[in-house]
C-alpha cells in the first residue's frame, strides 16, 4: 500500500505531539483491557517459570480469551488458518528433507576439511555455513546438526569446544536476520504489516542487515574467545549427537584386522561374469570371497545393490568383494574382464551410509548352536556378512564362515543398515550386541540431496519472484520433497515444531485484543511521551530494547506477536513508513544472546560448551548493544523513516 510523506510531517506531527484516532486516546483503561492485560501478564509469568510448557499456555489464552468478550471464538481461533502458521510449517517439512537427505552433514564435512588447525579460520567458516544454512532451515535444528560437526572438530584439532559453541549459537540466532523466512517472528511482523494493508517484506529485505551483523559478529567472536571457557575437548561434556561410548567401524577393523580383505572389481564388456547369477559362481572356494554389495550406475547417481543368490550381475556393476584370506584374490577375481579399482577408504568405511557393521551375540537357544555360518545359511536368513568371529575375547583370524559356534560367541557382521536393524533372534539366531557410533549419522535418505537442494532453490525461486504467494511456493516445496523421496508423510508430521505452531497462534489474539481495546495505542502513547521531542532513531532505540528485554522472560515469537502492533501504531502516529518500525521489531526478537534461556539454541550448547549463565551475560549483553547500534544506525537509512514515496523493500 503507497504511502506519500506530507511536506510538513514533521512541523506539523513531532513526537508526542496531538495524534487523531479512530477512538479516544489516554482514556482510563476499561475493564476488558483490564482483562486482557492480566492474562497477558499471567502469560508472562508461566513463561517465564515455564510451568506449564509454552504451548499450553498458549491453549489456555486460547480458550480464556473469548470469555472475556473482547474476541469472538473464531477470531482466537483465527491463527489455525492464518497463511503464514502454514508457511513456518512448510519450512519445518523443506528443512528437513535437507537434514535427511545429508545436505547439511556434507556442509559439516567439507567445514571439517576446509578449517584445518587454525583456530580462527574454523570459527569464521562455522559461523558463515551455520547462519547461511539456518537461513534456510531452522536454527535450532542447525544448531543440534552442527555441534556434534564442532566437536569432531576440536577433538581433532586440540581446540576447546568452549571456543567454538558460542560462536556457532550466535549465528544460529542471526541466520535469522538474513532472510524472511529464516525464523518465525519475522513472519509474524511481516503478517501484521499484511493484516495492516501494508505490502510484505520481500524475502531478502533482511539480508542488508543480516550480512553485516554476521559479519561483525565474526570479528567480535575471534576477539571475545579468550573470555571462552578453555576446557579441552577430552574433558568437554557431550552434547547431543555425541557419539559416547560405543566403539567405532575404524576400532572394528582394526580389531579383527579387517584391513587389506576388501576388493573392489568392475565387469568389463568381455567378462565371463556379466549375465550370471551370484549363486553360480561358488566364491567361497575363491580365497573365501563373499560380495558385500553391488555398485550400479542409476540415473542421476550411483546406487547400493544388497547381494542375493540371484542377483545377476550386469556390465559395469562394480562388485565390493570381502576376502576372508587376503593373499588370495581367487580365481573368480583374476578373470579377464574384470577391473580392480582403487579403494577409497579402509574396509568400505567410505560407505558408512549405506553399508554399516554390527558385533552380534550366540544365545544359548540358537539354532547356530555347533554349526558354522555355512551350515546354517546365515547370510541368506539375514542379508548379512559374517567376516569375523570371537571365542571369547580373541578374534579367529582365518576360515572364520566355517568354523563351529558356541554359545556366546560374538560375529561380526557387514551389510546394509536395514538388514542390520532387523536383525531378531528367532529369525538369525543371534541378538544385537554392539552398533558403531556411525549408525547415529547414517542418513534416513541418501543419495537424494540434489534433488532436494533443486527443491529449495525453487521455492527461493518462487519467494523472490512473486509469481505465487510465500505459503504456496512452501507447500509446492513440500510436495517435490515428498515426490522425491526426500521426506515421508511421517517424517514430515514428526519434523513439525507442533510447540512452536500452538505458541504462535496462541498469542496472536492478544495482538488484535490489545488494539480493540486501545492497549496497543496506550504502549504507543507511552513511548511517545517518553521519547518527545526525539528524533525516529531515539524511537526505533527504544523499541529495539523493549523487544530484547520482553526477549530475556518469554519466546522472541510471542514478543513479536505483541510488539508489533506497537511498531505500527508508533509509525502511524509519525506519520512515517511502518517498514523501519517494523524491521527494528523483527532484528531485535533474534537477539536473545544475552542468557543461555534466551532461546532454544542457547540452551543447546549449555553442556557440550561447558558454558555457566555468566559466560553469556558477559559475551551476549556487550555484542547486543553493539547490534543495536548496528540497528537504529542503518535501519534508518535503508529503510527511510520519511520516504517521498514509500516503497515495499
Amino acid at each position: 500500500m503507497g504511502y506519500t510523506r506530507p511536506a510538513v510531517a514533521r512541523a506539523c506531527v513531532p513526537v508526542g505531539g496531538e495524534h487523531e484516532r479512530s477512538h479516544t486516546r489516554g482514556a482510563d483503561m476499561t475493564i476488558e483491557l483490564g482483562m486482557i492485560l492480566a492474562l497477558l501478564a499471567g502469560a508472562i509469568v508461566m513463561f517465564a517459570m515455564n510451568k506449564p510448557r509454552m504451548d499450553a499456555v498458549s491453549l489456555i489464552v486460547v480458550t480464556l480469551m473469548p470469555l472475556t468478550g473482547v474476541v469472538t471464538a473464531r477470531e482466537a481461533l483465527a491463527g489455525f488458518s492464518d497463511p503464514n502458521i502454514v508457511l513456518i510449517a512448510a519450512l519445518f517439512v523443506i528443512g528437513d528433507g535437507l537434514v535427511r537427505t545429508g545436505v547439511a552433514q556434507r556442509l559439516g564435512d567439507w567445514l571439517t576439511v576446509t578449517a584445518g588447525s587454525s583456530e580462527t579460520r574454523m570459527i569464521a567458516l562455522l559461523m558463515v555455513v551455520v547462519a547461511g544454512l539456518g537461513s534456510m532451515m531452522s536454527s535450532t535444528a542447525v544448531t543440534a546438526i552442527f555441534i556434534p560437526v564442532a566437536l569432531r572438530i576440536a577433538q581433532r584439532t586440540g581446540a576447546s569446544p568452549g571456543r567454538l559453541m558460542m560462536p556457532l549459537s550466535t549465528a544460529a540466532l542471526i541466520s535469522g536476520m538474513l532472510t524472511l523466512v529464516a525464523t518465525a517472528p519475522n513472519l509474524v511482523v511481516n503478517s501484521e504489516l499484511m493484516r495492516q494493508e501494508h505490502d510484505g517484506f520481500g524475502f531478502f529485505a533482511f539480508t542488508p542487515f543480516g550480512l553485516p551483523i554476521l559479519a561483525l559478529s565474526i570479528v567480535y567472536m575471534l576477539f571475545a574467545r579468550r573470555w571462552l571457557p578453555a576446557t579441552p575437548a577430552s574433558e568437554a561434556s557431550p552434547g547431543p549427537g555425541a557419539k559416547g561410548s560405543r566403539p567405532s567401524l575404524a576400532g572394528w577393523i582394526a580389531e579383527y584386522g579387517l584391513a587389506e580383505r576388501e576388493r573392489r572389481v568392475r565387469i568389463g564388456a568381455g567378462s565371463a561374469l556379466a549375465g550370471r547369477r551370484l549363486a553360480e559362481l561358488r566364491l567361497h572356494g575363491s580365497g573365501g570371497a563373499s560380495v558385500i554389495a553391488i555398485e550400479r550406475a542409476g540415473r542421476v547417481a550411483s546406487e547400493l545393490i544388497r547381494p542375493t543368490p540371484q542377483t545377476e550381475l550386469r556390465v559395469g556393476d562394480t562388485i565390493l568383494v570381502d576376502l576372508a584370506d587376503p593373499k588370495a584374490d581367487g580365481e573368480v577375481l583374476n578373470q579377464p574382464g574384470l577391473e580392480p579399482l582403487p579403494l577409497a577408504g579402509a574396509y568400505f568405511n567410505d560407505l558408512a551410509q549405506e553399508i554399516g557393521m554390527a558385533e552380534v551375540i550366540v544365545p544359548a537357544d540358537s539354532f547356530l548352536v555347533g554349526k558354522s555360518v555355512e551350515e546354517a545359511d546365515f547370510r541368506a536368513r539375514t542379508g548379512l556378512t559374517v567376516i569375523g568371529v570371537k571365542h571369547g575375547r580373541v578374534a579367529a583370524d582365518r576360515c572364520v564362515t566355517r568354523q563351529p559356534l558356541d554359545i556366546g560367541d560374538t560375529l561380526l557382521v557387514v551389510g546394509g543398515w536395514d538388514d542390520i536393524k532387523r536383525v531378531r533372534p528367532d529369525e538369525s539366531g543371534v541378538l544385537t550386541l554392539r552398533l558403531p557410533a556411525e549408525v547415529e549419522e547414517v542418513l534416513p535418505v541418501s543419495g537424494k540431496a540434489a534433488y532436494a537442494v533443486g527443491t529449495l532453490l525453487l521455492v527461493i525461486a518462487l519467494m523472490i519472484t512473486g509469481v505465487v504467494p510465500n505459503v504456496i511456493a512452501a507447500l509446492i516445496g513440500c510436495l517435490l520433497m515428498g515426490l522425491f523421496g526426500c521426506v515421508t508423510l511421517e517424517s514430515a508430521y514428526r519434523c513439525i515444531s507442533w510447540k512452536t505452531i500452538v505458541l504462535i497462534v496462541g498469542m496472536l489474539p492478544f495482538s488484535l485484543a490489545l488494539q480493540k481495546t486501545g492497549g496497543v495505542d496506550l504502549a504507543a502513547d507511552a513511548l511517545m511521551s517518553v521519547t518527545s521531542g526525539a528524533g525516529p532513531r531515539v524511537v526505533l532505540m527504544c523499541l529495539f530494547v523493549i523487544t530484547a528485554g520482553l526477549g530475556l522472560f518469554i519466546s522472541n515469537t510471542a514478543t513479536a506477536v505483541l510488539m508489533a502492533p506497537v511498531a505500527l501504531a508508533v509509525a502511524k502516529d509519525l506519520h512515517a513508513s511502518p517498514y523501519p518500525f517494523a524491521m527494528i521489531v523483527a532484528l531485535a526478537a533474534s537477539t536473545a544472546f544475552m542468557t543461555p534461556v534466551s532461546s532454544p539454541v542457547n540452551t543447546l550448547v549449555v553442556t557440550p560448551g561447558n558454558y555457566k549463565f555468566g559466560d553469556f551475560v558477559k559475551i551476549g549483553t556487550p555484542f547486543s548493544v553493539v547490534v543495536m547500534i548496528l540497528c537504529v544506525l542503518l535501519v534508518p537509512v535503508l529503510l527511510p523513516v520519511y520516504p517521498s514515496v514509500e516503497v515495499a523493500p
